[in-house]
């Protein structure tokens, strides 16, 4: 599955625009992370636990839209972009969404 960030794709014609789609995951911090992250807080630096959370998050969620535009019959996603937000205290969403298109074949 082709993803781009951009409404084209390089050397390729979109045949068809099959819609939107859209792909999200929700984390929640873990207590014994927590307490990881509040040391690095004291002493400054990367939160690595968090980073790894969002991380986790960005593909899980990535993973989903490409998953529903395949079930369109999508050959790429573009537009592409990703947003999150706070959904509860201590929850994160990460929300990834494009539009689904079919290209022409190659001759």
């Amino acid at each position: 599955m082709i993803v781009v960030n951009s409404h084209h794709i390089s050397q390729r014609e979109i045949e068809t625009h099959l819609g939107i789609v859209r792909g999200s995951a929700v984390r929640a911090r873990h207590l014994g992370k927590d307490i990881l992250a509040l040391f690095k807080n004291m002493v400054g630096g990367e939160m690595e636990e968090y980073t790894k959370l969002l991380a986790e998050a960005r593909e899980q969620a990535l993973d989903r839209m490409i998953e529903q535009a395949r079930s369109m019959g999508a050959d790429a996603i573009t537009g592409v972009r990703f947003s999150s937000s706070q959904i509860a205290q201590g929850a994160a969403e990460v929300l990834v969404y494009g539009t689904a298109v079919k290209l022409l074949k190659l001759t």
